[in-house]
């Protein structure tokens, strides 16, 4: 089969193919269950095989896939014939910066793979953990667990031969239940992946990462009966759920080099950020250190190399908070660039990514993750905490469309009071200024507090891709923030 893909792209490339590539998903297995009050609620399956062909010809993209491999050659040509016609239409050439030539290989570390075990003892496992979530004033409950396996192969005309085996395991569980005001209240939670774990099964039958089950009935019976949160200006401490979406919404989505350039301002919206802020801009306090890491093992943002065939790297984007790269790809620096007429980007950050074979690569978040500090554990934190809150589990969010704003509600928070917890609150918010809310960080927890989270839902682009990607973030505090509204 590499051979054939290879005499493929020879053959793009002698009929005036620029450059030339092929993703083929030898295999492409997805499966979910989910359960509600102690039954099986849902059960999805899929397996299939295609391939897409990427072609730059005079300047332009063509793009073509398929399932059906009978027709590689056909598509291909279709990809070149699609190039072609789009050139016709193009306002400024496409160039791509340089990459190394890899003939490689990356398998996501695994001990138990989901696809190898019958379903019913997946199902007998949920169902485990939905019974546990049983209490006389929970109204619903239940558990889902999803599982993707992709086997793939990359080739290009540049010479690179790439093979993936990839393994993402999403979960979550949750209870709800009406409290004296009549209003629905939910604490949910969602499978997290240990610093140097591996990702199979073993992260579902793993009590430390996925028995939450206690612990979710007791703060919602506690949720029923807290009283709503108070307006106010005060700390927010952010606990690893919360910080996930903040990092997500406010450094991942802002800092994607394909946004600033204005591509997904019809759809996904823009950036607050201008290529002149790079190297400029303090876009956060000192005790802020962000990077866009593909390099870490236990994420479903780390894929070993991009859809570029560009390997993994870790990129330090903000370094004590002053801005210092993006989210970027082989196209989008080259046209940053010549944009800002000087070297902005020094080279791709291998975030060139597409949902599946049938889609073409666009910028998208590996893993957007913030350095633990040395400000200690969240007990310490708190203790230096005259009047906060102590916030987790993303409930709602709206964002503005440049990113340069936030409005976050929460599941549930703690009241502090003068170094400790006083009491739970609900219906908890927060909002704020992105820039002027980096710069109120002022404690960064240490390396007990970090912990990578995974995303499964983010959407961008035209057509829609749906994304899968991590955050690995340490508990963090921010002064003076407006909470209640």
């Amino acid at each position: 089969m590499k051979d054939r893909l290879k005499k493929l792209i020879n053959k793009l490339n002698a009929r005036g193919a620029a450059y030339a590539d092929i993703r083929l998903h030898l295999n492409d297995q997805a499966e979910s269950f989910s359960t509600l009050n102690g039954e099986l609620q849902s059960y999805h399956q899929s397996k299939k095989q295609g391939y897409g062909i990427r072609v730059l010809a005079d300047g332009a993209w063509g793009f073509a896939s398929s399932e059906n491999i009978e027709e590689l050659e056909l598509i291909g040509l279709q990809a070149l014939e699609n190039a072609y016609k789009a050139s016709l239409f193009i306002q400024q050439k496409i160039d791509l910066a340089d990459k190394d030539v890899l003939n490689d290989s990356y398998s996501t570390p695994s001990r138990i793979d989901p696809f190898t075990l019958p379903g019913n003892q997946k199902i007998e496992q949920l169902l485990k953990l939905d019974n546990k979530l049983y209490h006389e004033k929970v109204l619903y409950r239940g558990v889902r667990a999803c599982f993707y396996k992709r086997d793939i192969l990359f080739v290009d005309t540049e010479g690179s031969e790439i093979e993936k085996n990839l393994l993402d395991v999403d979960a979550s569980m949750f209870v709800e239940a009406i409290d004296d005001q009549g209003h629905k209240q939910r604490r949910s939670y969602s499978l997290y992946q240990q610093n140097n774990g591996t990702v199979g099964f073993e992260n579902i039958i793993n009590a430390i990462q996925f028995d939450p089950t206690q612990r979710l009935i007791k703060e919602l019976l506690e949720l029923l009966e807290a009283p709503n949160c108070e307006q106010e200006v005060c700390d927010v401490i952010l606990l690893p759920e919360m910080m996930a979406l903040q990092t997500h919404e406010t450094i991942g989505h802002a800092l994607e080099l394909d946004r600033i350039l204005g591509y997904e301002l019809s759809y996904a919206g823009g950036s607050h950020i201008d290529l002149e802020h790079f190297g400029q801009l303090q876009f956060g306090s000192s005790k802020l250190n962000a990077r866009a890491d593909g390099t870490v093992n236990n994420s479903p943002g780390s894929t070993g190399f991009d859809d570029d065939g560009v390997r993994a790297k870790n990129i330090l984007m903000i370094e004590q908070g002053m801005l210092k790269n993006a989210i970027s790809s082989r196209q989008m620096i080259v046209e940053a660039n010549n944009k800002a007429q000087r070297e902005v980007f020094a080279s791709s950050a291998a975030a060139n990514r597409a949902e599946s074979y049938h889609h073409l690569p666009i910028e998208r978040m590996n893993n957007i993750n913030i350095d633990y500090g040395e400000d200690g554990t969240l007990e310490d934190i708190i203790a230096k905490t005259q009047n906060g809150l102590l916030l987790e589990t993303p409930k709602s969010w709206s964002i503005g469309s440049n990113r340069e704003n936030f409005h976050f509600a929460t599941e549930v928070a703690w009241k502090i009071k003068n170094g400790r917890i006083s009491h739970m609150v609900k219906n908890a918010t927060y909002q704020g200024d992105s820039l002027q809310f980096w710069h109120s960080l002022d404690q960064v927890g240490d390396k007990s507090t970090w912990q990578m989270q995974q995303v499964f839902n983010c959407g961008k682009g035209q057509p829609n891709q749906i994304m899968r990607m991590g955050h690995g973030v340490p508990i963090c505090r921010f002064k003076n923030v407006q909470v209640g509204l």
